[in-house]
């Protein structure tokens, strides 16, 4: 009874103390070390399509070998030209503690030439897992959300994509994948955005509420935290830990750039040395124009007609700005807007800025 109310009155406490604190969710920042989910794969045959199925060898010999399971023989040599079944390649994530009878979702990709899946039935498939090993059965019906249509002329039109389904709920777990949750005395918590900051924050954050030495930082990436060895007691134990808020540490300075979308995200915490920039551009206009040369009326000349080419320059006459030291994020925005640069021309000048060493931040293109 004494280590019940121990644990009541500690999450009560936590909930007073989280009313009062500002920040995010160990939950939020965090994944327990072992718990994780497995990616199955599998092959199968999906079967009732409405004559949109693949053309693929290895489709006809699935078929085949499915046909003598079922103790129906298919002489050698035998081709079965099947319309509506094409063979299929199957994906899904366990999620962690899944146990035997529970349903999870499956992907069903089309592996040959089938052109939709729509209206199809996947047939009982295994799915493995990296060891090679069944973790799950899936069978049913597909929810198809593309669709084609054909003309007589060979013309087509598809919406979205056909030969992709889902079936809700399709696999059944058939076996649990081993964790270490339940093992040791302790807990490592793993970071999702390593930083040496936020671990330090996160040991001292639990530390403070559980007492010296509970956490203890091992790198930027992962924290130990003591824990009972009890199943019960280690479940209660953790849901106290990520309801605890706690404020990460500031990203390092960078700018990203996409090239392809001209879009540009600058960092709050970048900025740039001393240094002048300047940005116009020289647009140079080649104009014909045609002159016609009359004769007199009473010589004995021809009319001709002589091209005279206009060449015009205009260079803009964009000032120079300086860059103070130290400068913020709202001054690098106001002093490139008001040299009226584009996103293209800004891309120019950050990159231009990192070359020239003034840049102080972690220049990515992606």
């Amino acid at each position: 009874m004494k280590k019940r109310m121990l644990i009541w009155l500690s999450m009560v406490l936590l909930v007073i103390t989280s009313a009062f604190s500002y920040g995010q969710r160990i939950k939020d920042l965090t994944s327990v070390s072992g718990v994780r989910i497995n990616q199955l794969v599998g092959y199968g045959l999906v079967v009732g399509l409405d004559g949109t199925g693949d053309k693929a060898p290895f489709t006809n010999q699935t078929f085949i070998n499915m046909m003598n399971e079922f103790g129906i023989s298919i002489p050698p040599g035998t081709d079965p030209k099947l319309k509506n079944i094409a063979a299929v390649s199957l994906t899904t994530n366990l999620p962690p503690f899944s146990k035997p009878g529970q349903t999870i979702d499956v992907t069903v990709s089309s592996i040959g030439n089938s052109k939709s899946l729509r209206g199809g039935t996947l047939l009982f498939a295994p799915l493995r897992g990296a060891d090679g090993q069944v973790y799950a059965v899936a069978q049913g019906n597909l929810v198809v959300g593309g669709f084609g249509a054909d003309g007589a002329d060979g013309s087509r039109i598809t919406v979205n994509v056909p030969s992709v389904g889902r079936i809700p709920n399709g696999a059944t777990v058939e076996r649990p994948v081993p964790n270490g949750f339940s093992r040791g005395d302790s807990l490592v918590l793993n970071l999702n955005a390593p930083d040496f900051t936020t671990a330090k924050r996160l040991s001292d954050r639990i530390n403070n509420l559980l007492g010296p030495e509970t956490a203890y930082a091992i790198d930027a990436t992962s924290v130990r935290v003591s824990a009972p060895r009890d199943p019960n007691q280690r479940v209660s134990f953790l849901s106290m830990i990520e309801n605890l808020d706690v404020t990460p540490g500031e990203a390092t300075a960078k700018v990203i750039i996409n090239s392809r979308t001209g879009t540009i995200v600058i960092g709050k915490h970048v900025r740039i040395d001393p240094v002048a920039v300047t940005h116009g551009s020289l647009t140079v206009t080649v104009k014909e124009n045609f002159q016609v040369n009359q004769p007199g009326a009473l010589a004995n000349g021809e009319t001709v007609v002589a091209p005279q080419t206009e060449v015009n320059i205009d260079e803009e006459g964009n000032p120079m700005f300086v860059f103070a030291p130290g400068v913020s994020l709202d001054e690098i925005v106001k002093a490139v807007n008001e040299v009226g640069a584009a996103p293209g021309d800004l891309m120019a000048i950050l990159e231009a800025l990192k070359q020239a060493g003034a840049l102080n931040a972690e220049l990515i293109v992606i």
